[in-house]
């Protein structure tokens, strides 16, 4: 069984100090949440994937775009 360590501001962004220009930093305006990064796991972890190989998959809401 996970059990989530106690929360910081490294797990949980939207509190700490540098929450404003993070957020204003993704051009989504939100933080991505923990289903979204799950789902690229799953995918990459599936057959869906076989043909993928040496790629970076950035899941950052397009701050890399």
């Amino acid at each position: 069984m996970f059990s989530r360590g106690p929360s910081t501001p490294i797990s949980t962004p939207a509190s700490g100090e540098w929450a404003a220009g993070q957020k204003a930093a993704v051009p989504l305006d939100r933080y991505g949440r923990p289903d979204e990064v799950a789902a690229l796991v799953a995918f990459v972890a599936g057959p869906e994937s076989s043909f993928i190989n040496g790629a970076n998959l950035t899941v950052d809401g397009g701050i890399n775009a």
